[in-house]
């Protein structure tokens, strides 16, 4: 080969290389991406979300628990820009016939099971899961956290997952809190995500998992799941399928605040 055409092809390799995306590049690309796809800024301006359908709850693989339940989600207004771990959504969940008095309460400031007997505060380990859990979870960060200081994404590049390409990212925040997510090559869509979390009790690292799928226009443009499994150490623990998904309902403050009616109970232990 001539000189002159080795170092022409030489340039060229360089060029090449010099335009070839980062993996920080390419990690933000799949997140903008997939925002879009979630419905681009009416994703960011949804105010709530109520989901009705079936949940189940399992142990060591067997049911132990089905209900229908009704979920309603409100999110507050961030700060721009978001401030870091900061909980920015309040919750109300309820299994079975129960609307006014069953369920779980779960706000910024704690979380309450409530009942005909009263309302008992939930141990402060379990807050503090759910808590970790919500400022993992690839939606939650999508709709609240994106811009939050710190906050980056880097790309591990393309993979199979269940027989479809994915594109998998580690999202990382500034107190070093970490998740893996995949994201659909042929949609855009998050389908999968896996975060470890150390167990306070065997002190060791819990694998906790968790799987979307049944992705559906919830109104406006907005794409939500239909289906949500969640697994801890490779076993299923929680799986929910909805049959109805509705979005920005007005709910009322009455739906995230502690009925004055009922007697506070003691904490859980």
């Amino acid at each position: 080969m001539r000189r002159r055409d080795w170092l022409w092809m030489a340039g060229g390799a360089l060029a090449g290389a010099a335009r070839a995306e980062t993996a920080t590049e390419r990690g933000k690309r799949v997140v903008d991406d997939c925002l879009q796809a979630l419905g681009g800024d009416a994703f960011l301006k949804m105010q709530d979300r109520v989901e009705r359908g079936r949940a189940y709850q399992f142990y060591r693989e067997r049911i132990s628990g089905l209900a229908v339940a009704r979920i309603y989600t409100r999110y507050l207004t961030r700060p721009e820009p978001p401030v870091p771990g900061q909980i920015q959504v309040r919750e109300r969940e309820n299994f079975g016939k129960e609307e006014e008095y069953g369920g779980v309460l779960i706000t910024e400031d704690g979380a309450w099971d409530l009942s005909w007997r009263g309302v008992r505060p939930r141990d402060d380990q379990w807050y503090a899961n759910y808590k970790d859990s919500l400022l993992r979870n690839t939606l939650y960060i999508f709709r609240q956290r994106l811009g939050e200081p710190g906050l980056t994404f880097y790309s591990q590049g393309g993979d199979m997952y269940e027989n479809r390409p994915v594109e998998i990212v580690d999202i990382t925040d500034a107190d070093d809190r970490s998740v893996t997510v995949y994201f659909s090559r042929l949609d855009k869509l998050p389908v999968r995500q896996i975060f470890k979390r150390r167990n306070p009790e065997y002190k060791d690292f819990d694998t906790e998992t968790t799987v979307w799928a049944k992705y559906r226009d919830v109104g406006g443009g907005v794409w939500w799941p239909g289906s949500t499994m969640r697994e801890r150490n490779g076993e299923k623990i929680y799986e929910m399928y909805a049959d109805s998904v509705e979005i920005n309902r007005n709910l009322t403050d009455n739906l995230f605040t502690l009925p004055a009616n009922l007697k506070m109970l003691p904490k859980q232990k």
